[in-house]
């Protein structure tokens, strides 16, 4: 196994140098000067002219690219020119609100989803089954902006139970900091469980056709021992898979959400250094949250091993 995950993370070499070269490329062609947007409307030509040149930003474009790649190397990803502080600093300083939400998202998309897949097998055919995949469907479709505020209108604006907008650390206490990324938690929450409920239930219907399924019916075996012990166990690689890559993309797709309830994470600082043009923070941070996503992904793989024994990763 621990090969294995050497050779996933030397793996990851590639990627990132990949995603390094598409994200350079994309930022350094779409229009507007960090200079000028530092200094204002008002800025001289002359004070832009020498802004960029302090910033290294009149070099030609592939010098600017070597130098970043030998900043990476040596484990510099830049300075923010907003925040006056290093890119890592900045990035970790926000992460803590995103894996917050993140970890209570996914919690509330997990065991909703499992909950309503298994209903949606026992009940298959009937208008619970019907009604459990409308809410999938519904759950998929609907955006996640207009989700949260209807929940706002209801939950904080009408009934007053939870905070409108936000963030609480959780060196304020526990339920302090759970109140105020609940109301988040819960929107993300029910999109990711609109595709995991999709997923578990297909994924056992699929396994409750196998032989030994029918062998444990004709001894007599429970159907609820049939669904949660022997059906669900080996359906869910499938569905663990689709737990991880929902995981990964609530660390890294957060954005919206934390925008509309005011959460300092990772994917507002993103959208705010978009807007402001800035540059380290924008390379630094995608490359900081594809690590993140990949990482997510190899934990994934290694809990295959323990869901069913028949996976091997010392194989692999």
């Amino acid at each position: 196994m621990g090969g294995y995950i050497v050779r996933r993370l030397l793996s990851l070499i590639p990627v990132l140098f990949v995603v390094a070269i598409v994200v350079f490329s994309i930022i350094h062609v779409t229009p507007g000067d960090p200079a000028a947007i530092l200094l204002g409307e008002e800025a001289s030509k002359a004070d832009i002219d020498e802004l960029r040149s302090k910033l290294g930003l009149d070099r030609p474009i592939y010098e600017q690219f070597g130098i970043w790649l030998l900043g990476l190397l040596s484990g510099n990803l830049g300075e923010s020119i907003f925040l006056d502080k290093p890119v890592t600093e900045a990035f970790f300083e926000r992460l803590a609100p995103t894996l917050s939400l993140a970890i209570i998202a996914q919690v509330i998309g997990v065991f909703l989803a499992l909950f309503l897949g298994i209903t949606a097998v026992k009940r298959r055919g009937t208008i619970v089954d019907q009604s459990v995949m409308g809410f999938s469907m519904l759950g998929i479709s609907i955006p996640s902006f207009l989700l949260g505020s209807l929940l706002v209108m209801f939950f904080s604006v009408k009934l007053r139970w939870l905070p409108v907008a936000g963030y609480q650390p959780l060196t304020e206490g526990l339920w302090q900091h759970i109140k105020y990324l609940l109301l988040p938690g819960i929107v993300l929450g029910i999109i990711q469980a609109a595709l995991i409920t999709r997923m578990t239930r297909s994924s056992i219907l699929d396994v409750m056709s196998g032989n030994f399924i029918k062998t444990a019916k004709a001894k007599g075996v429970k159907e609820k021992t049939i669904v949660y012990t022997h059906a669900l166990r080996v359906a869910f690689i499938p569905i663990l898979t689709v737990i991880g890559e929902s995981f990964g993309g609530l660390v890294t797709g957060a954005a919206v959400i934390e925008t509309l309830f005011n959460i300092p994470g990772v994917g507002q600082l993103i959208v705010n250094s978009i807007s402001r043009r800035d540059y380290s923070v924008i390379q630094g941070s995608v490359l900081l949250v594809t690590v993140a996503y990949v990482f997510v992904n190899l934990i994934v793989d290694l809990l295959y091993g323990l869901v069913d024994p028949r996976v091997r990763l010392s194989k692999k």
